[in-house]
């Protein structure tokens, strides 16, 4: 397991040059290079709502991404969609979003909360990519086993944009997320929390170094875990929410019965 980044205090101006859209004309050629990859179109889209510090960022952001994408009968393959909670509440209550900006993919399943912004840019392209072409990336035994998942498990990965390791961390997160909701149970959300603009979550965790990630408000791993690891964890997990669950029927018959 990679060790984690140092999570260090940034001042106002600091943290503004960190969430500042800014791409050269080499790094928008790589992005095409990239997403060249993409095969299938892929809906992205940005929650955002008034008196949000960073989500205008975060919807510019996500059209250089989406306009670097590729065509496809004459349309982007990434199809960036921005919800705003004034104009569509239905949806921030669908996809369960509760803090803007929020990036999410296969209904919110897939979530940024924060920008995603620096190193989380790879991460987040990667993603969109393996969306598109439908693979994973991950081995036979974790495929099978995910889309056996019962109970729900919330990962929630504590990311910082300057962090190398992070956006490995999200990567493997949101492709564990991916097949179970390919396989149908939809038993799994990764959550790439932004330490900087979601300070209360990090504090929370005592986070110290990331990526720190928790699965269903548990924190299990600081640094970067390998699949066989992660997947372990998320089983773990899903089990015990199944079995909670399972007692709470039990419970609730009986009460009945009692009637």
């Amino acid at each position: 397991m990679a060790e984690g980044s140092e999570v260090t205090a940034l001042t106002y101006e600091g943290l503004e040059k960190m969430f500042k859209v800014s791409f050269t004309e080499e790094e928008i050629q790589e992005l095409r290079e990239a997403l060249s990859e993409m095969s299938e179109p892929v809906d992205i889209y940005t929650f955002i709502d008034d008196g949000c510090q960073y989500c205008e960022n975060t919807v510019e952001l996500i059209n250089v991404i989406a306009d670097a994408s590729p065509e496809k009968e004459g349309r982007k393959l990434l199809n960036h969609i921005v919800v705003s909670k004034k104009q569509n509440p239905e949806l921030f209550q669908k996809f369960n979003i509760e803090r803007v900006p929020t990036v999410a993919l296969m209904e919110g399943y897939i979530r940024y909360t924060g920008m995603p912004a620096g190193e989380e840019v790879r991460g987040l392209v990667e993603t969109i990519i393996r969306l598109s072409q439908g693979d994973s990336g991950l081995s036979k035994t974790t495929v099978e086993k995910l889309a056996a998942l019962k109970g729900n498990v919330h990962i929630e990965v504590i990311v910082t944009p300057t962090c190398p390791y992070c956006p490995y961390a999200a990567l493997l997160a949101n492709m564990m997320a991916f097949e179970a909701f390919r396989a149908g149970s939809k038993a799994v959300v990764a959550d790439t929390v932004e330490a900087y603009e979601n300070p209360d979550i990090a504090d929370g965790y005592g986070v110290m170094s990331v990526p720190t990630i928790a699965l269903n408000k548990k924190v299990e791993f600081i640094g970067l875990p390998y699949e066989a690891q992660f997947l372990e964890k998320i089983i773990e997990h899903s089990e015990t929410v199944f079995r909670r669950n399972k007692e709470k029927e039990r419970l609730m018959d009986l009460l009945k019965e009692l009637e």
